[in-house]
């Protein structure tokens, strides 16, 4: 009896261990490309943008952070430069609030940084709130490379050729 349950636990063990995690980690993405569209038509809203910087980061970054983020229909949010060095933004243990204006969006599906610099920077959250889109939060916790796009596109599997006609 005693060597049945000890099988069905190690089976149970081996099954869980196997399990995948539904939440993706945050990828390189050398490919993604921000877009320049002269968005002269487009309605312009508000985001908020939160950012949470991990405990296990530097004491704060010197480093140049950029942020996009949009939805499955090509519309995209840029903002260059959101540090502020002087300020100690993205500081160890810390939040910072970004208000930043693009094009409308729907649902946002993707989030990428872009970190340059030599410091080194680990991001543990990233929340954005939008006017026309449910609140999404992207689990980084992870240390950001340098000079590439890294994060996450949860739109591609939504993506159809007709989305950019």
């Amino acid at each position: 009896m005693m060597k049945a349950v000890c099988l069905v636990v190690l089976f149970a063990i081996s099954i869980t261990s196997q399990a995948r995690s539904i939440i993706q980690k945050p990828q390189p993405n050398p490919n993604f490309k921000i877009n320049s569209t002269n968005h002269q038509n487009a309605r312009t809203c508000s985001f908020t943008v939160e950012i949470t910087t991990s405990c296990s980061s530097v004491r704060y970054t010197r480093d140049q952070i950029s942020i996009s983020f949009g939805d499955a229909y090509g519309n995209q949010v840029y903002a260059p430069r959101i540090d502020d060095p002087s300020t100690m933004t993205f500081e160890r243990c810390s939040g910072d609030t970004f208000e930043i204006y693009g094009p409308c969006t729907y649902q946002i599906c993707y989030l990428y940084l872009y970190r340059s610099g030599y410091d080194g920077w680990k991001p543990e959250r990233v929340d954005v709130y939008g006017y026309n889109t449910r609140a999404v939060s992207f689990y980084y916790n992870v240390w950001i490379p340098a000079n590439i796009w890294y994060g996450f596109n949860y739109c591609s599997p939504y993506l159809s050729a007709s989305n950019y006609d």
